[in-house]
Formats: structure tokens, C-alpha cells, sequence
């Protein structure tokens, strides 16, 4: 039987990874840290999706278990006798498994073994550069890398909001999402060829979907966190902000506005046909109200959403270079600065508490210079609009919608 190693037992990992994999026959081994997952999962070989969406599905995913990422022997052992591998850890969570991958393999090549191929389910732009930098670290000298693993990125679009911990503690591999079940992935990374696994779709050009996902998926669930809370701080739910007219036609803009600009960069990638059902698919896939993704999952870690080359100033500099106006997701930047919303017990995400007592009280220019990185002079167009844009706000938060105008 084929065998896939998934480093990381998270939403993505169990939902979408370990779910398409087992569904097409292989084996999934988890590797994780979370000993609770680990325990269960070794018990019951098999663990439990909820699909919140217009058509409810319960889905068992079988065949599966869990090495713990510390027992380093297993782990390597593991990937020895793997077909495939993929990591869906986060970004921040990356310098805990090369190591591990790293020895494993350097024993594949030891032992004789052919390359294995890593799907990076990780949302990164260039991720497999990423890889190689974090890789070559752990292995040896003249480990010949290219040539022994296929460092694949992809495009995952899937969402899956925060459960309770009261849901977490009562099944601890329980897991919800919405029914979108796809990875876009670079069909020139594979070293064995693409798996045959049905919900993969191989494109030449990765960077042009990594791009959408981030300028148009990512700015666009943005906007909706950061407008709906400055519309109504004691709202909570996705779903509601984009049943307020005003603030989807805003959020449907600024897609729009990424939209044109991603047509113009990559011309053989999308038509304005295509991102139009794209940017439609998504507004309705974001009013899933059975989802009950909520604006603080979607909105928190403010910082790093607006730093330069993230979903906001990323798609502004996109939209620059393509003379692309862009009023609606300039006015999310100032938005995003005033976003404080707070988890189930009233909580703001501890990064956010940062920003709201360590950064914000700087102003907007020191934001716009240090968490954005935009330079006053090089971009000066794009910095006095965003100014202007933050002052209006401030004037009338509550009548945001007239700074478009």
C-alpha cells in the first residue's frame, strides 16, 4: 500500500490532505506533537470530519495514525518508506520539522533509496526556496537536494474556522470545514510524477495561483473581518458582514481591484471571465453561515496581514504597478489598524495586544514605515492615499463606506 507522510495533524492536515490521500488509497501517517491527537488516533485509526455547507456531510477518514515528531528515530524510519510527503504545519511552525525531514532524508540516499516528493501546504509565496533554505541547514554537505526530493508548492484555499474548546475536548480529531476540497499545486515540482489522487489540480504556473489566493481570497476575507468591525464591533460572524450590502459591494471592489491587476500580470492565466466566477464563488462560500467562521480567526494577527508583502499592501503594490485605482482595499489598510476583535471569552489574539498597545499609538506613518514597510518617498502616491483614507475614517468610523465615495 502507498504511504503518505503528513507533517502536521492540524485542520488542514486531517481535512483536506490526509482526507484526499485516504480517500484514494494510501496509508497516512500523522506527525505531529499533540499527544492527545497522537493517543486518539492511534486508537481509533480513523478520525471524523464535520462539512459545514449547504449539503451537511459527516466523512470517516480511515487508514491513518500518528508518530510523535520528537521520536526522531520512527519519524525517520517514516519518511524511508514513504511515496509521499507534505507539511501542513503554518509558517511559523516550519523550523520544527526540517530537521526531521532533513535526516529522513539524508537516510533515503543513504540506504539507496529514490527521491520523494513534499507537497508544502503552507500558503507560502516561493515556498520550495523557503524549503531549500530551511533544509540545507540539517543536510549534509553535498546532499544533493534537486535531485532527491521534489519540493511542490501549492495554492490551499480551503477554510476551516476555529472549534471551541469545549468541541476539541470533547473529540480531539473531530474537525469541521467547508466542503471545497482542492489543492493547486506546480505540477513541474514533482520528482515521481503527480499522485493520482482525485481533488489535486496541477498548474505550470504556481505563482499565478498563489498570487490569487493571497491578493484576491485572503484581501478579500480580510476586508470583510476589517469592515464589519468597524461597521459593528458586536458582530461575530462572517456570514454577517457579507450579508450587509454596503460592506459586500466594498469587499467585492477590492476583489475586483486585485482581480484586474492579477489578469494584467499573468494574461495567460486568467481572462476577466475567470476571476469573475472566482471572486463570485468566493463571496458565497464566505456567506456560509453553517461554517461559522467568525471575524476574529479571520481578522487576528493584524501585523502580519499588513506587512508589505501580505494580502493589503501586497495587492496595493500589485495594483500600482498595473495602474490599477484601488479606493476599496486602500481604505481596508486604515480599517485593519482599528480592528480589535476578540475571541469567544471577549480575548483579543495576544499578537494583536501587541499592536494595539506597542504599535498603534505610534500613528499611521510610523505603521505605514514599519509594519508595511512602505516607503514615503519610492511610494509616496500610495502612502498619502492611505493617510487620507485613515483620517477620514477617524472622522466618521461609522460612516466608512462614504470614504470611497
Amino acid at each position: 500500500m502507498r504511504k503518505i507522510v503528513v507533517f502536521g495533524a492540524g485542520n488542514i492536515g486531517r481535512s483536506l490532505v490526509g482526507q484526499l490521500f485516504s480517500r484514494a488509497g494510501y496509508e497516512v501517517v500523522f506527525m505531529d506533537v499533540d499527544e492527545r491527537i497522537i493517543q486518539a488516533m492511534n486508537e481509533r485509526k480513523a478520525y471524523t470530519i464535520e462539512v459545514k455547507d449547504k449539503r451537511p456531510e459527516t466523512i470517516r477518514v480511515e487508514n491513518v495514525r500518528a508518530v510523535h515528531l520528537e521520536d526522531s528515530e520512527r519519524v525517520v524510519d517514516e519518511i524511508v518508506s514513504a511515496d509521499v510527503l507534505s507539511t501542513a504545519v503554518g509558517v511559523n511552525n516550519l523550523q520544527g520539522v526540517y530537521p526531521s525531514i532533513a535526516q529522513g532524508l539524508a537516510k533515503r540516499a543513504e540506504l539507496g533509496k529514490g527521491p520523494v516528493d513534499v507537497i508544502i501546504c503552507e500558503n507560502i509565496k516561493d515556498s520550495s526556496k523557503v524549503f531549500v533554505e530551511g533544509l540545507e541547514k540539517y543536510l549534509p554537505k553535498k546532499y544533493n537536494l534537486d535531485s532527491m526530493a521534489g519540493l511542490v508548492e501549492t495554492c490551499i484555499g480551503k477554510m476551516v474556522p476555529i472549534m471551541s474548546e469545549e468541541e476539541r475536548r470533547r473529540d480531539p480529531l473531530l474537525v469541521y470545514a467547508e466542503a471545497y476540497n482542492r489543492i493547486i499545486l506546480d505540477e513541474k515540482g514533482f520528482k515521481n510524477g503527480i499522485p493520482k489522487v482525485e481533488g489535486l489540480e496541477p498548474k505550470r504556473n504556481i505563482a499565478a495561483y498563489v498570487d490569487r489566493k493571497l491578493f484576491v481570497h485572503n484581501m478579500g476575507h480580510a476586508a470583510t473581518a476589517y469592515l464589519g468591525f468597524l461597521t459593528d464591533p458586536e458582530m461575530r460572524f462572517i456570514w454577517e458582514v457579507i450579508g450587509d450590502e454596503r460592506i459586500r459591494e466594498a469587499v467585492k471592489g477590492a476583489m475586483h481591484e486585485s482581480g484586474k491587476a492579477l489578469v494584467l500580470e499573468y494574461p495567460d492565466e486568467f481572462d476577466d471571465e475567470s476571476m469573475q466566477e472566482h471572486i463570485d464563488n468566493l463571496i458565497e462560500r464566505f456567506n456560509n453561515k453553517a461554517l461559522g467562521d467568525t471575524i476574529f480567526r479571520v481578522g487576528r494577527d493584524v501585523q502580519r496581514k499588513l506587512s508589505r508583502n501580505d494580502r493589503l499592501i501586497g495587492a496595493l503594490l500589485l495594483d500600482v504597478k498595473h495602474s490599477v485605482p484601488a479606493p476599496f482595499t486602500t481604505l481596508v489598510v486604515p480599517a485593519a489598524t482599528l480592528f480589535r476583535g476578540r475571541d469567544e471569552k471577549g480575548r483579543l489574539d495576544l499578537r494583536d495586544e501587541v499592536f494595539s498597545k506597542e504599535v498603534y499609538p505610534h500613528g499611521i506613518d510610523y505603521i505605514l514605515r514599519t509594519t508595511c514597510g512602505l516607503d514615503d518617498g519610492k511610494e509616496a502616491s500610495l502612502v498619502k492615499n492611505i493617510r487620507k483614507a485613515y483620517a477620514r475614517i477617524l472622522e466618521d468610523p461609522k460612516n466608512w463606506f462614504n470614504v470611497t465615495a
